[in-house]
């Protein structure tokens, strides 16, 4: 089984919004991911894939979201350059599972 890994690695990374401002760096990371969600199909995506039973979701079931099979790999390619998904192939397929501390960074920070 191989990894397919991420552009970039998602690192808890950013305190409240109320704490501190946030740093260049803290606030470039954090910027790219919420783009990266800014996106509705991309939303659908990712919302499909953290609450897939089990964690995580193989493409073949999550690719019904009303744009064609490219698009949607276009979008999920998106999601992990931007960290927030990780994914493997299996076989044919590709599963793809929410980075681990992603949700609890994001919660974090909108706290």
């Amino acid at each position: 089984m191989s990894n397919m890994p991420s552009t970039e690695t998602v690192v808890a990374c950013c305190p409240p919004l109320t704490e501190r401002p946030l740093t260049v760096e803290e606030a470039e990371r954090t910027a790219a991911m919420f783009k990266a969600l800014g996106d509705p199909v991309r939303l659908r995506l990712f919302s499909l894939v953290a609450s897939h039973e089990g964690g995580e979701a193989c493409v073949c079931d999550i690719s019904d979201v009303g744009v064609s099979q490219p698009t949607v790999s276009h979008h999920l390619k998106k999601l992990r350059e931007a960290g927030l998904l990780s994914s493997e192939r299996r076989g044919t397929w590709v599963y793809y599972r929410v980075e681990p501390t992603v949700m609890a960074m994001m919660g974090r920070l909108l706290a």
